[in-house]
């Protein structure tokens, strides 16, 4: 009888170790479903195709099911997408624009269970992280390849909004312009749009009849390019390569890489260390980086932009340090001084540096 109780109590424990066990692994990736949220369509070539590129690489590297829409209004209907995507069993979800961001805090607090990450952004919760890059970094870089390249030392440049974002790239761009032509002039036309292929297409063709023999952009096609392209002018792209669309204009491009950022984040979520942040990765995390140039680069771009980008990565060069006027003589950042992460992304950064012609819109 002694011994039945022992057995008996035997196979209680065990079982009971069992069923322990199963309660305490770490949740694995069919406990989780990733919604993206974009606000262009994934062809535009450009921002939301990279964000696309990067949701395809953690589906390849995590086997995690995802889903995705695309071209959603920065507005109400934001809230209504993202709520779709927790009803359809998302627990995490990433939403790709600025003016995503109110949208996803008011979520944040109704579904404290679900994670939420903000592109671009600067609001957090316990439960909502921001993420965004150091594209001024690249976009410095890509200004030296512009001021060598242009001969009228007029160089166009194709803006969609004027929020900080917008205007740093602008800023270091034209920083870039002239380290290397301190003659050169960085000419701004707003369309007032994200993705607009026409319209980006004709405020490039707008700035070529004012001069301009090299265009860049912060738009999400490649409008512009063919604009270059078909002026037979040179051009600098944004987002992605884009020497395929206009390979006789094209010589480089900054470009995102969110797929290693994506991976990272839901390994962490999923490993139950995950916390909130405002990540904002430079040229040394390889989230932000300037496309190979092509042979429409000028002679000496190649050794001027590894040098310039040997000094970023070392710190020797941190782009926005003074002295730094606007384009109206007012001096905004004193010699020696070197703006702070929450000046650069605050609403205060709303100028425009010296060397640009244009207003902010």
């Amino acid at each position: 009888m002694k011994r039945k109780v022992c057995l008996f109590l035997a196979i209680v424990m065990s079982l009971a170790l069992v069923l322990t066990g199963c309660g305490s692994g770490k949740e694995t990736k069919d406990d989780y479903k990733v919604g993206f949220v974009y606000v262009g369509p994934i062809g535009d070539g450009g921002w939301t195709y990279s964000h696309n590129e990067g949701r395809l690489y953690l589906e390849e590297q995590l086997k995690v099911p995802t889903i995705y829409k695309e071209s959603v209004p920065e507005e109400a209907e934001c809230e209504k997408v993202i709520y779709d995507m927790i009803d359809e069993g998302c627990n995490i979800i990433f939403a790709t624009s600025f003016g995503f961001m109110d949208w996803v805090e008011k979520a944040a607090k109704n579904y404290p269970d679900v994670i939420f990450l903000h592109c671009s952004g600067f609001k957090t919760h316990e439960n909502m992280g921001a993420y965004f890059g150091r594209m001024y970094q690249p976009r410095y870089l890509s200004g030296i390849v512009a001021g060598l390249k242009t001969e009228t030392n007029k160089i166009g440049y194709v803006a969609a909004h004027s929020i900080p974002e917008v205007l740093r790239g602008i800023n270091a761009f034209t920083l870039g312009v002239r380290s290397v032509n301190p003659e050169a002039t960085v000419s701004v036309k707003w369309t007032k749009t994200w993705y607009d292929p026409a319209r980006e297409k004709e405020a490039a063709k707008a700035l070529l009849a004012e001069g301009c023999d090299v265009i860049t952009q912060h738009q999400d096609t490649a409008g512009p390019q063919q604009a270059a392209e078909e002026a037979e002018k040179w051009s600098i792209g944004y987002n992605t390569d884009m020497a395929a669309v206009a390979p006789k204009a094209y010589m480089t491009s900054p470009v995102w890489n969110w797929g290693p950022y994506y991976v990272e984040q839901v390994k962490a979520i999923m490993d139950g260390t995950w916390k909130s942040e405002n990540y904002w990765g430079g040229l040394e995390d390889g989230i932000v980086d300037l496309a190979p140039l092509t042979k429409n680069a000028p002679e000496g771009a190649e050794a001027a932009v590894e040098k310039a980008k040997a000094d970023i990565l070392s710190g020797k060069n941190k782009v926005f340090t003074g002295p730094l006027q606007d384009n109206n003589g007012e001096l905004r950042v004193p010699e020696g001084v070197t703006l702070t992460d929450q000046q650069l992304t605050s609403n205060e950064f709303n100028w425009l540096v010296e060397g640009v012609i244009g207003t902010v819109e």
